[in-house]
């Protein structure tokens, strides 16, 4: 069979998509179809669900979703999460790669951006600007204390409990984990995204969403997270906690919540989610012993992009200062509209 039989076509039934992704080894949460009508209704992008295709039916996928702003203009699989990039037989990922960067000269984007775990051959170049950190995790909770935290990791965990603080898990703390991750965006000078996006996630996903907050001694949200489950993968996807509480360690509390519930469901690798390399995310994460995770995302750029538009940048520096100053209700707000042009 060669190269020439296989076919793409662009909007690819999700019965057929998904039954795809189940079988492929290689897939990932990011590849679900129910993403299509997520980064479609709720953030307004176009997306074209690529499927490479012959006469044996589908042989590799490949969510493309176009992010078009005043910032910029990407073809991104997938924004706003960490993986989404081809999967399937090496023709069929060749076919894929070669047709979405076709499209993205065509169409006058300014990057094209595809996330994968495992580098992908053919003409796009490697950004190594994200790290993920991986743990594996034993198969009790009780060698989780005993063998995986070590002895000062225990004592920091311990920590909030002690102050009083308590953890839940489940859809009802969306609201939560809401209140606590738009506060903490607007504490780092970055917009939000909408409640919206996390409720259709719940809704599409269902129990494959995870929702956890952490609640001080007077019922306050203090840290929350939402992870995202697939197989026997555990995402930490979006994490953050309140800067007051901080000397009370609520995210310690919350990390290893979610290892428990992890093990509790027979999950064997936890994914403390994407990283800039080096920075005080990424140490946090390496504390529970887990090890550092090439994320080499193939790309191509017009204008010598490496990736899409960060806070890193010293561009942005003076934007992060003005909109660490909003009142929270402006900033959340105005967040949901502008994030969108954040992949």
């Amino acid at each position: 069979m060669t190269l020439s039989t296989i076919v793409i076509q662009e909007e690819t039934d999700l019965a057929r998509w998904n039954a795809f992704v189940d079988s492929c080894a290689e897939s990932t949460f990011c590849h679900q179809g129910g993403w299509r009508a997520i980064m479609r209704d709720v953030l307004g992008h176009q997306c074209s669900y690529l499927s490479a295709t012959d006469d044996s039916g589908i042989r590799g996928v490949l969510p493309l979703v176009r992010v078009k702003s005043p910032l910029g203009h990407y073809l991104i699989s997938v924004p706003f999460l960490n993986d989404g990039g081809p999967i399937g037989d090496e023709s069929a990922k060749a076919a894929l790669v070669e047709y979405a960067l076709a499209e993205a000269k065509r169409s006058g984007a300014g990057l094209l951006e595809l996330r994968s775990r495992t580098p992908l051959s053919g003409p796009l170049a490697s950004s190594f600007r994200k790290v993920g950190v991986h743990l594996l995790l034993p198969a009790t909770t009780v060698e989780l204390w005993e063998k995986t935290f070590k002895a000062k990791l225990r004592s920091q965990v311990r920590r909030p409990a002690k102050e009083g603080m308590t953890a839940r898990s489940g859809m009802q703390e969306l609201d939560a984990f809401y209140r606590v991750f738009s506060r903490n965006m607007r504490d780092l000078g970055t917009p939000v995204l909408p409640r919206a996006f996390f409720e259709r996630v719940g809704a599409e996903f269902g129990d494959r969403a995870m929702f956890t907050a952490v609640y001080s001694s007077a019922g306050v949200p203090v840290a929350a997270s939402c992870c995202l489950i697939w197989r026997d993968e555990m995402e930490v996807t979006w994490a953050s906690s309140l800067r007051e509480f901080n000397h009370q360690s609520p995210n310690m509390l919350l990390y290893a919540t979610m290892m428990e519930l992890a093990i509790a469901r027979g999950i064997r690798l936890f994914n403390f989610g994407r990283s800039s390399p080096g920075a005080a995310t990424h140490k946090f994460k390496l504390q529970w012993g887990g090890q550092d995770v090439s994320l080499p995302w193939a790309y191509w750029s017009r204008r010598e992009l490496s990736g899409t538009p960060s806070g890193d940048s010293p561009a942005f520096q003076l934007a992060i200062k003005v909109w660490q100053r909003l009142p929270l209700a402006v900033a959340n707000r105005l967040g949901p509209y502008i994030s969108r042009a954040f992949p």
